[in-house]
């Protein structure tokens, strides 16, 4: 799968860079590069119920390959059982490096920026992990377009324009990856019922 790359606070620099960072990022970027067309679409259709877009696929493709190199799901943020729940957690931790995976609502980007810095940070809560670099992967605009995604998703491009009024804020070093849309197909619409399913269509 091919990708576009958004450095902020000198993020990627420091990825390429610093020994102890440098084969997390190879091994991920290798990673999303080895995610092919057929195993997309196969995951897309093995839904019992086929969704509207590639988001439920995609996410589930990037799980199983981050979780078989090493990387923890679901890290909690805090330690302390009251903030254990899903809104208190990154997607992925490997020691102090956390990826969050942002196929959401458009409004949850400031969230999803803001949560890797919250790990990263001192504050009066104990951590389960100190993160000293930021990774979001979301989708381009191409991809939200041609991959069925919903109309109200935060786009690569949106991440772009958020990072400069939020720079008070987000004081780690973070690279955005936005995935480019399949070279082979493209996702249409079909009525089912009352609900839309993604239908894919070969190029």
């Amino acid at each position: 799968m091919k990708y576009k790359l958004k450095s902020y606070r000198y993020g990627e620099l420091i990825l390429n860079n610093e020994p102890k960072y440098k084969q997390k990022w190879d091994e991920l970027l290798e990673t999303i590069e080895s995610i092919t067309d057929e195993e997309i679409i196969f995951a897309h259709e093995s839904n019992k119920r086929v969704p509207k877009g590639l988001s439920v696929a995609l996410n589930k493709v990037i799980k199983e390959k981050l979780v078989s190199i090493g990387w923890k799901p679901e890290s909690k943020i805090f330690n302390d059982i009251e903030y254990a729940n899903k809104s208190w957690r990154l997607d992925f931790a490997n020691e102090n490096i956390s990826i969050e995976v942002a196929f959401n609502h458009g409004e949850a980007i400031a969230w999803n920026l803001v949560k890797p810095t919250i790990a990263s940070e001192l504050n009066h809560v104990e951590k389960e992990i100190k993160t000293d670099i930021a990774i979001v992967i979301c989708a381009t605009k191409d991809l939200k377009t041609k991959g069925g995604f919903d109309g109200a998703t935060g786009e690569f491009e949106k991440f772009e324009r958020y990072l400069d009024p939020l720079r008070g804020l987000l004081t780690v070093p973070m690279v955005i990856i936005g995935l480019e849309a399949p070279n082979s197909f493209k996702i249409e619409h079909k009525q089912v019922g009352n609900t839309k399913q993604g239908i894919v269509k070969k190029l």
